[in-house]
């Protein structure tokens, strides 16, 4: 059993080894730019284990972004995580779009780089489909937030669950992040003070 839990670590620590060196040869050199054999050799693994773990390049991208928004390897959906709970349970309407603006910015943190990469990659149509996917995913995650805001009947007028979704899919989206964080020179903290700020006003009465 030990050496089977050892051999179970090692490969979770290869295949992470793995992540971090694609990470960082996407957002360093662009998806075209990378190759399977530039991934194999900066991870220190053969080429085929990159195959053999992954499948394909694209393949790997996917679970790449998926395990930098999760911030781990764990197959726990984005609703079920601790923080998500915090949001949804929040007791008033202000305090669930600053606890919303600081999980974003958290994901944010760690992902803005890998959907970067993605999103300049969309002209590839099955990064395009990776692309909508996650963009209908974090949706799915504002909607059921802004369902969550409408319960406590603090949505202003003129705003539904699905605009209000629209709303915080936009200031919480990816290419806010980006503009302001990556190209602005903004700290992560002005973003999340800006983007809780900007919920506020656009959603609250």
């Amino acid at each position: 059993m030990a050496a089977a839990l050892t051999r179970a670590e090692k490969a979770r620590r290869t295949r992470q080894r793995m992540l971090d060196a694609a990470a960082r040869l996407f957002t360093e050199k662009g998806w075209t730019a990378t190759t399977v054999e530039d991934i194999a050799r900066t991870a220190e693994v053969g080429v085929q284990t990159v195959y053999f773990t992954f499948g394909t390049k694209r393949k790997l991208l996917k679970e790449l972004l998926d395990t930098t928004v999760a911030g781990d390897l764990d197959p726990v959906a984005t609703l079920e995580r601790p923080w998500a709970r915090d949001v949804l349970d929040a007791p008033d309407a202000a305090g669930q779009l600053a606890l919303q603006a600081a999980g974003a910015r958290r994901i944010l943190e760690r992902s803005a780089p890998v959907l970067d990469v993605v999103r300049a990659a969309t002209a590839d149509p099955e990064i395009a489909e990776l692309w909508r996917t996650n963009t209908e995913q974090r949706y799915a995650v504002q909607l059921r937030f802004a369902q969550a805001l409408a319960s406590k009947g603090a949505l202003r007028h003129g705003h539904d669950a699905q605009s209000a979704a629209d709303v915080a899919l936009a200031v919480l989206g990816p290419e806010s992040y980006s503009l302001l964080v990556t190209h602005r020179g903004w700290s992560p903290a002005r973003w999340e003070e800006w983007a809780a700020d900007s919920l506020t006003r656009q959603l609250l009465p």
